[in-house]
C-alpha cells in the first residue's frame, strides 16, 4: 500500500562517480599541495636581486596581468587540442618554472618565468573545471564540483605552510625543487588517469 507507493516514488540510486574521477581529484590534491602562494615567486626575486618595494609591486602586478592575458588563449588552446592536453602542458610549464626559478641569474629571466607562469594558469584554470564535467554525468555534476572545489580548498590551506617550512629549513632552492617534484608527480598521476577507459 502506502509503503509500496512511496518506494515507487523514491528516486533510483545512481551509481557512484567513476574511479578515474577520484584519480583526477588525487592528482589535483597533489598538485595543489605543491602549489604555494604566488608571493613566494616575488619574495624569491626580491631576496635574490635586492629589489625595492616598487619592483616588488611591479612584478606582482605583472604576474597577475600575465594570468589575465593568457586566460583567453589558454581556453582556446584547450578547446582546440583538448582539455587533458592543456592541463598536462600547463602543469609541465609550472614544474619547469619552479625548477628554473632558483637558478636564475638575471631579473629579465625572472620576468620571462613569470610570463610562463601566466601561461600555465591560463591553460589549466578553465580546463580543470571543464574536465570535471567530462568525467561525470549531468546528474552527478553538483556532487563532482563540490568534491573538486573541496579538494582544492583542503589542499590549499597547508600548501603555503609546507612550502614555507621547506623554505626556512632547507632554503628557497630546495623548496622550489620540491614544489616542482609535487607538480611532476601530479602530472604523471594525471596522465595515468587520462589513459584509463571511461567506466
Amino acid at each position: 500500500g502506502t509503503q509500496a507507493a512511496a518506494w515507487r516514488r523514491s528516486p533510483r540510486r545512481r551509481p557512484g562517480l567513476p574511479s578515474r574521477f577520484y584519480l583526477f581529484l588525487l592528482a589535483i590534491a597533489l598538485f595543489t599541495l605543491g602549489n604555494s602562494s604566488d608571493l613566494f615567486l616575488i619574495f624569491y626575486a626580491q631576496d635574490r636581486f635586492g629589489l625595492g618595494l616598487g619592483w616588488v609591486i611591479g612584478l606582482w602586478v605583472g604576474l597577475h596581468f600575465a594570468k589575465i592575458v593568457f586566460s583567453l588563449p589558454g581556453g582556446w588552446l584547450a578547446d582546440q587540442f583538448g582539455r587533458s592536453a592543456a592541463i598536462l602542458a600547463g602543469w609541465f610549464i609550472y614544474a619547469a618554472v619552479y625548477t628554473i626559478m632558483p637558478f636564475t641569474s638575471s631579473l629579465g629571466a625572472v620576468g620571462v618565468l613569470l610570463l610562463l607562469y601566466g601561461v600555465y594558469f591560463g591553460m589549466t584554470e578553465g580546463a580543470e573545471r571543464a574536465l570535471v564535467a567530462d568525467f561525470t554525468t549531468v546528474g552527478d555534476r553538483g556532487r563532482a564540483y563540490g568534491l573538486y572545489h573541496g579538494t582544492i580548498g583542503f589542499a590549499t590551506v597547508p600548501a603555503s605552510l609546507i612550502f614555507g617550512v621547506f623554505w626556512s629549513r632547507l632554503g628557497p632552492k630546495t623548496a622550489f625543487l620540491i614544489g616542482a617534484a609535487f607538480a611532476a608527480g601530479a602530472l604523471l598521476l594525471m596522465a595515468f588517469c587520462l589513459r584509463r577507459s571511461p567506466e
